[in-house]
């Protein structure tokens, strides 16, 4: 009698989605060795524009010639559309940005294509997967989802869909944005004082910043301070790849393609006042969140639930 060994990997694993280029590119890496295979042919990327999927990929795949390119160098023609029969410089994985490439062609052609590159052996990192899916007979091997959290899935013939990621990524997404526009409003008071000296961490629905030493900081002041920005509702705009206009002041921001388009967006605003120093890691925490205000435990700011 054969025994067939069992392959053990996780449903879901849940990440928080980064603020900035080099943490999404870092989280990118850790996705791809703790749970891209070699022998991976297809993995499908959802999620809305700006939500870091390009730079996801770029930290699983450094090198991977993007088609879509953010600086408007766009191959053409398309690598995964000119197939070579024969050829030793042929790529062994191929990326397609599938809302991108259908301005150009069709999206039936683009899944035969895939499926074309998939029975010759080579890989295809497909962004906006769900588009695609319902052209194709089989789903992702690896299925990742980019909204207010990372979700990284491998799924089976029992799922999960990609229609259910996308519906998680898509209605959480709004999180982020107006949690990375409270945290760029509270560095402009920070500023204020000149404190400079913090890293940046993650909590959901909210944002988290790091001292060394203690925040000797007015917290109702700051609290004020950016609800009187968020009620003038100003514009929130992209300037460059490290910088935003908040109204029409130039503000640093590691992460500018992910807010709110104005600071009335964000909602419910609020500075935690208890728990606020870490003892393992001797730090300081300013803790602000977003949203609707259910919190009856600090501990429970992590909860588990769905949107």
């Amino acid at each position: 009698m054969a025994i067939q060994q069992v392959e053990l990997h996780p449903l879901y694993s849940v990440y928080f989605a980064p603020r900035g280029y080099k943490r999404m590119v870092q989280l990118g890496n850790m996705v791809a060795q703790r749970h891209l295979s070699a022998f991976d042919k297809l993995i499908g990327i959802i999620g809305e524009a700006g939500s870091g999927k390009s730079l996801l990929i770029r930290g699983m795949f450094p090198g991977l010639e993007l088609t879509n390119d953010d600086n408007g160098v766009n191959v053409r023609p398309l690598p995964l559309l000119d197939l070579q029969e024969h050829g030793f410089y042929q790529p062994h994985t191929y990326h397609v940005d599938v809302r991108f490439e259908e301005a150009f062609t069709q999206r039936h052609v683009i899944a035969e294509a895939v499926r074309e590159v998939i029975n010759k052996g080579r890989r295809v990192v497909v962004e906006h997967f769900d588009l695609l899916y319902p052209l194709l007979d089989f789903n992702a091997q690896l299925l990742i989802g980019i909204g207010d959290e990372v979700i990284v899935s491998r799924p089976t013939m029992f799922g999960p869909e990609p229609d259910d990621i996308a519906q998680v990524v898509f209605s959480s997404i709004k999180y982020r944005r107006m949690a990375h526009s409270a945290e760029d409003l509270t560095e402009r008071y920070l500023r204020l004082y000149r404190k400079r000296e913090y890293a940046h961490g993650d909590i959901r629905h909210g944002f988290v910043l790091r001292f060394p030493h203690e925040v000797d900081i007015d917290l109702d002041e700051l609290e004020s301070f950016v609800r009187d920005l968020i009620a003038k509702d100003l514009p929130i705009s992209f300037a460059d790849e490290e910088h935003i206009y908040i109204g029409k002041d130039l503000h640093h921001c590691t992460g500018p393609r992910m807010h709110v388009t104005s600071t009335g967006q964000i909602e419910n605003f609020r500075v935690l006042r208890t728990a606020t120093y870490d003892e393992l890691t001797d730090a300081h925490l300013l803790v602000g969140l977003v949203g609707e205000d259910t919190l009856s435990d600090t501990r429970d700011l992590n909860r588990i639930h769905p949107y």
